[in-house]
């Protein structure tokens, strides 16, 4: 796998990537211009001094996951060279495996979420969501879930090499105005399928993990499928008013270490930390499994409509 040339190509498809959401956000512009919902260009920029300050802050060169990933290369059980289809296809599997439980985590630890939840803060889903990634994703040591390949022998920056084309993929599928891909959706994570997972409905929490397929959300049952009955609200389940950028990147990470410090025991200030976003604990807090038990106590209780 030439990684120079991976190189390359990551810099033209940033290119390609901004163009396209900026034509994409003036479109959407003259679209919705007029309507109850006009687009919001906050949004836009809000994502674009996201990328700024994500790109400045990957300069430095520190990160928790690179002596985990150097650890496992040392010990490596074997060398894995790319240099044909299967391997290269096995890669690819193992990659997206290791994604699919990353991404899961990112969402049910609030370690991860604290700098995730920036990714889901637009309540304007656009091609520009795509690059709102956090600024602090180099130092979270999400790549650590990756370090199975890295031990079974293949190199980690071509593990971190096939992380990005996998995100790359992902640009495109957050999009608004694709609909469903057929045959496509029972394989790929599709448009429709990421919509869902950027929904704050409570039917749609934490569903569609995948990165380029959607097989393992089906195989492990996080899928949920797009309905046409129930739109996509996006956002998060507090939605983000505020228009400064260091609100969006921090508010988490503040909201984190209060309930930490405030934490009347060590077992609650770690329940805090390693367990979902909005767990309390008493029990009463916004959890997703809470929430959608409160979602659908409340449908149950709805009166009978007449005549049905």
């Amino acid at each position: 796998m030439d990684l120079e040339l991976l190189g390359k190509i990551s810099l033209y498809a940033m290119g390609i990537v901004l163009a396209a959401s900026m034509i994409e956000a003036v479109v959407l512009h003259f679209k919705q211009k007029g309507t109850d919902k006009p687009f919001d260009w906050h949004e836009t920029w809000l994502s674009l001094v996201d990328l700024v300050g994500h790109k400045l802050l990957s300069l430095i060169p520190f990160t928790l996951a690179t002596p985990v990933l150097n650890f496992a290369w040392e010990h490596r059980i074997h060398t894995v060279t790319t240099s044909t289809a299967l391997t290269v296809f096995l890669l690819f599997i193992g990659q997206e495996f290791c994604y699919y439980w990353y991404h899961r985590f990112s969402h049910t630890i609030r370690f991860f979420w604290a700098n995730h939840a920036v990714h889901h803060s637009p309540n304007q889903l656009t091609l520009s969501s795509a690059y709102r990634l956090g600024w602090f994703t180099k130092f979270m040591g999400s790549s650590v879930f990756f370090t199975p390949l890295v031990w079974f022998g293949v190199k980690p920056e071509v593990v971190l090499a096939v992380v990005s084309i996998n995100l790359l993929y992902q640009f495109w599928l957050h999009a608004t105005w694709i609909p469903k891909l057929g045959w496509l959706e029972y394989v790929l994570n599709t448009p429709s399928a990421h919509r869902v997972h950027h929904a704050s409905n409570a039917t749609y929490l934490d569903a569609n993990f995948g990165g380029v397929l959607i097989v393992f959300d089906r195989l492990f049952g996080t899928y949920v499928e797009e309905r046409a009955d129930e739109p996509c609200v996006y956002g998060l389940t507090t939605p983000v008013t505020s228009h400064n950028p260091l609100v969006v990147e921090f508010q988490h990470w503040v909201s984190l270490a209060k309930d930490m410090f405030n934490a009347k025991s060590v077992s609650d200030a770690l329940g805090f930390l390693l367990r979902p976003p909005g767990w309390l604990p008493n029990g009463e807090g916004q959890t997703t499994e809470e929430l959608q038990k409160r979602a659908s106590s409340a449908i149950e209780q709805q009166p009978a409509h007449a005549g049905h």
